[in-house]
C-alpha cells in the first residue's frame, strides 16, 4: 500500500477530512432542532428523508466494506494498482454511521410532530424499493465469484444516484410553496462546507500521489461532492434570493399551514402584526 510522500499534505488531508466530517455531521442538527422548536415537520419533504436514508445506508456499506475488508482492498489494488492508496478514510466511515443514525432520528420526528397533509410519495417508495432490489440482485450475482469490489461499487452507484435525486423533491416543494419555511438553511450551509472541503481533501491526496486516480478510482465520492455543491447553492438561492421571508411572513405562513396554532394568540406576534 502506498504511503504519503509529504507529511505536510498528509496532515492537511486529515485535517480537511475531519473538518468536513464535523461540518457534514453537524449539518443534520439544525433541521432536527428546527423540527423540535416548531413541533412540526411541515416544510421538510418526506421523500427527501427516505431517499436520504437509502443514500446514506448505501454509502455506509461502501465505506465500511472498503475501509475494513482486506479482501476488498486487495481487489481494489489489483484493479487500480498496488501503489494507490485506498480512497476511503476513517472520517468517511464515521460520517456514514452518524448520517444513518441522524436520518433515522429525523424520520422518528416525522412520526411524532405535526405533518400536515404531507406523506411519502409512491414514486419515492418505488425508487427506494428498486434501489434495494438492485442491491439484492447484485449480491446474488457477486457471491459465486466473490466479486466484492464490484458489489460495493453497486452500493456506491446507488448512493450517487440517490444524492443526485434526493434533493429534487425538496427543491420542487420549495418552488411550489414559494418558501423555504420549515427547511433549515443551517443544514445547507454546513452541508456545502462539507462538500467543498471533501473535494479539496481528494485534491490534496491526488497532488501528493501525483495521480488523479483518486477521483476516478472513487468516482462516487467525486460525484457526491459536485452534486452536493450544486444543490446546496440552489437551496441558498431559494432561501436568500428567490423566496426570502421576514419573521412576520414566516409566522403567517406557519399559521396558514396549520403549524403552531397557539402562536395566533401570542402577544409578541399580535404587536408585530398590528
Amino acid at each position: 500500500m502506498a504511503g504519503w510522500n509529504s507529511v505536510y499534505l498528509e496532515v492537511t488531508y486529515q485535517v480537511l477530512g475531519w473538518i468536513a466530517f464535523f461540518a457534514w455531521s453537524f449539518s443534520f442538527y439544525p433541521q432536527v432542532v428546527l423540527n423540535f422548536k416548531r413541533k412540526s415537520v411541515v416544510g421538510l419533504n418526506f421523500d427527501f428523508l427516505v431517499l436520504n436514508l437509502t443514500k446514506h445506508s448505501s454509502y455506509l456499506i461502501y465505506n465500511a466494506a472498503l475501509y475494513f475488508s482486506p479482501e476488498i482492498q486487495r481487489q481494489y489494488h489489483e484493479k487500480y494498482g498496488f501503489d494507490e492508496m485506498i480512497p476511503v478514510a476513517a472520517n468517511d466511515v464515521a460520517f456514514s454511521i452518524h448520517a444513518v443514525l441522524l436520518t433515522v432520528f429525523t424520520l422518528l420526528q416525522v412520526l411524532i410532530y405535526d405533518r400536515g397533509n404531507q406523506k411519502v410519495s409512491k414514486s419515492c417508495i418505488l425508487i427506494s424499493s428498486a434501489a434495494w432490489a438492485a442491491a439484492l440482485v447484485s449480491l446474488i450475482v457477486a457471491w459465486p465469484k466473490l466479486s466484492w469490489l464490484w458489489l460495493i461499487s453497486v452500493f456506491n452507484t446507488i448512493q450517487v444516484i440517490m444524492t443526485a435525486i434526493k434533493y429534487i423533491p425538496q427543491a420542487f416543494m420549495n418552488f411550489k410553496r414559494k418558501s423555504t419555511v420549515g427547511w433549515s438553511i443551517g443544514n445547507i450551509l454546513l452541508d456545502l462546507t462539507g462538500g467543498l472541503l471533501n473535494f479539496v481533501q481528494m485534491a490534496v491526496q491526488s497532488i501528493d500521489q501525483n495521480t488523479w486516480v483518486n477521483f476516478y478510482g472513487n468516482i462516487g465520492k467525486t460525484l457526491l461532492s459536485l452534486e452536493v455543491v450544486f444543490f446546496d447553492i440552489l437551496f441558498i438561492l431559494q432561501h436568500y434570493v428567490f423566496y426570502p421571508v421576514n419573521k412576520n411572513e414566516e409566522v403567517a405562513q406557519t399559521i396558514s399551514e396549520g403549524l403552531d396554532a397557539p402562536l395566533i394568540n401570542s402577544p409578541e406576534i399580535s404587536k408585530e402584526t398590528a
